[in-house]
């Protein structure tokens, strides 16, 4: 195999395994979410959810709504590699009639490359590949 071709193998793999966690117009956005229940981090979760349902879950599912936001914890360390984090859960009210529980996880400055936050979350049911643990255990 040759560099070119080499080269050219590895950026379309990390262009397909990127591709799939976050769509088109949602690549490496991010943002700086300040709490819980700000109305970045809610619509944040809303579009990504359909996009995951869409390409991934293809069950036709979508949230209307999050409510009932609470944070359970918030870990900041004292170390220079400490990572910010900032643990939620809430209602997630769904579609087809369903109200499930939601988690999510702000991690600080773990945006691509560093900049910006970074948001993943859980929805309790609805993690068939345990991507976040059994019983969304990571983001809890």
């Amino acid at each position: 195999m040759t560099m070119k071709s080499l080269f050219l193998a590895v950026t379309v793999a990390i262009s397909l395994s990127l591709s799939s966690f976050t769509g088109p117009a949602m690549a490496f956005t991010g943002g700086v979410f300040q709490s819980c229940d700000s109305p970045e981090v809610l619509n944040y979760i809303q579009k990504r959810f359909v996009w995951t349902d869409r390409h991934l879950l293809k069950r036709g599912l979508a949230i209307d709504s999050i409510t009932r936001t609470h944070r359970n914890r918030v870990k900041y360390g004292n170390e220079y590699w400490s990572i910010p984090r900032l643990y939620c859960h809430g209602t997630a009210h769904m579609n087809d009639g369903h109200k499930r529980t939601i988690w999510w996880l702000i991690e600080g400055g773990m945006g691509f490359a560093g900049l910006r936050d970074n948001l993943e979350f859980c929805i309790d049911g609805l993690d068939p590949f345990k991507v976040h643990g059994a019983w969304c255990r990571s983001v809890r």
